[in-house]
């Protein structure tokens, strides 16, 4: 504290490191890379826990045996999709009247600053449909969400299948304790954001612009044109007519075929918001009890931490979750449900060349052991981690260990500010030159612009000029 408060001492600190400006960013560079890559080892990695109590053990039994259901389902959805060239609303609100849900649509459009890639179109419009089932014995209170989304490049029709074999499952089940919602959504993220937002009663999207084309011509009796009225240019939906309770967790699938050889999770939201890590810890549980292979950015997790292929490997995952985050943007549905404070995970089949393969009976049993386990949530999930950084899905970083790497990182920007102010706020030295310089001012050392025997050589002549008389004068 002594060296701060002397004004003496702090000045000398402050040209020590002016001077040794140079030096010091470039180590505090290399100590913030090399501590960064070095969160990938197990040294400063942690094994995942589960920190809630009533998600702890994976003591359930999974019931689920619909596989031949979902795969109808999934055959009958894609064969009226494609007969309609659009999101099936009729033919998905009689399945699931049928299976014993509460069925309402939502229909929604968005103008869109820039045409899309996919049609070249500035409004896009659609259905969102969905099922609520209720709680048998408990007040609508709180809710659980299963998501798919439909885009208009896939048709994601197996997933869509297996959610409507799972709610069929869950309708002959007594002990659930939520409201479970069965969402089907349409044009990807913008069906997802309409739901949202039309079931938290907000308009995040919705900004009104001027329209100069509406606008009123002007008053004969004023010369001042009247102001252009607003053109809506958020997203505009309908009123939804059926809510569940506040929703706690939500679960976006998305398969690709009716086999997947492995589960990868995405849990980069929007602005690089990051679910709750119990939320990812009861993913990984319930596929290590179901013997499904679950990945991270694609890549499995590493099971022997001694080899020199694994810390790289998880090198690689860290920095592809780092640049993820880094973009802002949502990798999924559930990047959206982070924003009005609901956990929730992007769960995609990938069916790849591995040769052990896995039907929708294996990924159905894991989703119905998540459920049941979140069912018994008393709370929201609160108790573990929300930032950190996933070099595997059996290790994390948490934020105080990598909160010093970007410190580093920053103390260069610092440094260099600091420097280019010092060098902006030091004052102008004028140097002393010589009468017979040209073009340039010569100023006797010790005297100020204004003295008496200030002299100016001439740039055209080179001959001096003395100052005024008056001034002299008044000097003397």
């Amino acid at each position: 504290m002594g060296l701060l408060s002397d004004p003496v001492r702090r000045r000398a600190l402050a040209r020590l490191v002016l001077r040794l400006n140079a030096p010091l960013c470039v180590l505090s560079y290399v100590a913030g890379i090399a501590w960064f890559l070095a969160l990938a080892f197990p040294p400063l990695t942690q094994r995942t826990y589960m920190s809630e109590n009533a998600i702890g053990s994976t003591m359930v039994e999974e019931q689920f045996s619909g596989g031949d259901r979902a795969r109808s389902f999934a055959r009958d959805f894609a064969a009226h999709r494609r007969k309609t060239g659009a999101l099936p609303v009729a033919w998905l609100e009689r399945t699931m009247r049928s299976v014993g849900l509460e069925v309402y649509t939502q229909s929604f459009s968005r103008k869109l600053p820039f045409p899309d890639e996919t049609h070249e179109r500035y409004m896009v419009s659609g259905v969102n449909v969905y099922g609520i089932l209720r709680a048998p014995r408990a007040a609508s209170t709180e809710s659980l969400v299963l998501t798919v989304p439909c885009g208009s490049d896939s048709t994601n029709s197996q997933a869509v299948g297996l959610l409507l074999a799972l709610a069929a499952h869950f309708r002959g089940q007594i002990y659930w304790a939520k409201d479970i919602i069965f969402l089907v959504t349409e044009h990807d993220l913008l069906g997802t954001e309409a739901w949202l937002e039309a079931y938290h009663d907000v308009n995040v999207t919705g900004v009104s612009l001027p329209c100069p084309s509406e606008a009123s011509p002007p008053s004969p009796n004023s010369p001042l044109l009247a102001a252009p009225s607003p053109a809506p240019t958020g997203m505009q939906s309908s009123a939804l007519q059926g809510r569940a309770g506040a929703i706690q967790v939500a679960v976006a699938l998305e398969l690709s075929s009716d086999v997947i050889t492995s589960l990868d999770v995405a849990v980069e939201g929007l602005n690089g918001q990051l679910p709750n890590l119990d939320l990812l810890n009861l993913f990984q549980t319930f596929c290590q009890k179901g013997g499904l292979l679950c990945t991270l950015q694609g890549k499995l997790q590493p099971q022997d931490w001694t080899s020199v292929d694994r810390p790289l490997q998880s090198v690689q995952t860290l920095l592809l979750m780092v640049l993820q985050q880094a973009s802002g943007r949502p990798h999924g549905p559930h990047g959206l449900f982070l924003r009005y404070r609901v956990e929730a995970l992007t769960l995609r089949g990938i069916n790849s060349f591995r040769q052990y393969k896995y039907d929708l009976v294996a990924v159905g049993k894991a989703l119905e052991g998540m459920f049941r386990k979140l069912n018994h949530l008393l709370e929201r999930l609160h108790q573990s981690f929300f930032f950190y950084l996933l070099p595997a899905l059996s290790r994390f970083v948490s934020i105080g260990l990598y909160m010093p790497a970007a410190g580093f990182l920053l103390l260069v920007l610092g440094l260099k500010i600091s420097s280019a102010s010092r060098c902006w706020s030091r004052p102008q030295v004028p140097s002393t030159l010589g009468p017979s310089t040209r073009g340039e001012q010569g100023w006797r050392v010790g005297v100020g612009p204004g003295s008496p025997t200030q002299q100016t050589s001439s740039h055209l002549s080179g001959s001096l000029t003395r100052p005024r008389s008056g001034t002299v004068d008044a000097a003397a």
